[in-house]
Parts: structure tokens; C-alpha cells; sequence
């Protein structure tokens, strides 16, 4: 019975550690060459998206109150930007919607 034991052992051995290396190989090089996407990532990108969303309507806030919203200086377009900032739904103090507002004028 031992006999017949080792000899499966033997014939299923290169099978077995074939499926664990894959096990732990496989999401290693799935995520290196970016196949996954990581939480991380992904809750990055949604911020981005929101903040370049709010970034748009604060920028047509901040032209509707000064048309020549480009020709301000450096701090005039900041000024211009958190003052319109302010005023979109649920971006009030926050810096990276302001900073891409006061780009986009700037543009």
C-alpha cells in the first residue's frame, strides 16, 4: 500500500506543485503587467473623475462672474476659483477642486 502510495505521489508531484506555483505566481504577474486593478487605484481614479467633474462647473461659475478669467494673475485666478468653488455641491474647502479650477481658467 505504501509502495502504491509514493508512486501516486510521484506521479501527481509535478501536478501539485505546477497548480501552486501558479497560485501564487499568477495574480503576482497578473497585477505586474496590469491586469487587475487594485482598490486603491480605482478609488484614485473616481477622485479624479470628481474632481475634474466639480473643476468643470466651478470654471463656468468663475467665467460667468469675470469673462477674462485668463488674463487674472496667479493669485486673482485662485481668488476667482475658491470663490466659485465654494459654490459647488459638496466641494467647499477643498483644495484639489480649486487648484484644477484656477488650471482650467488659466487655459
Amino acid at each position: 500500500m505504501l509502495k502504491n502510495l509514493g508512486d501516486r505521489w510521484d506521479a501527481v508531484k509535478p501536478r501539485v506543485f505546477a497548480l501552486v506555483v501558479g497560485l501564487v505566481a499568477g495574480p503576482l504577474i497578473t497585477s505586474f503587467m496590469g491586469w487587475q486593478v487594485t482598490a486603491a487605484t480605482a478609488r484614485g481614479q473616481v477622485h479624479a473623475g470628481v474632481v475634474a467633474e466639480k473643476a468643470m462647473v466651478c470654471e463656468t461659475r468663475a467665467r460667468a462672474e469675470n469673462a477674462d478669467a485668463g488674463k487674472l494673475d496667479w493669485s486673482g485666478r485662485q481668488d476667482l476659483a475658491k470663490r466659485s468653488a465654494q459654490r459647488v455641491p459638496g466641494a467647499s474647502e477643498d483644495y484639489e477642486v480649486t487648484r484644477a479650477c484656477a488650471d482650467r481658467l488659466a487655459a
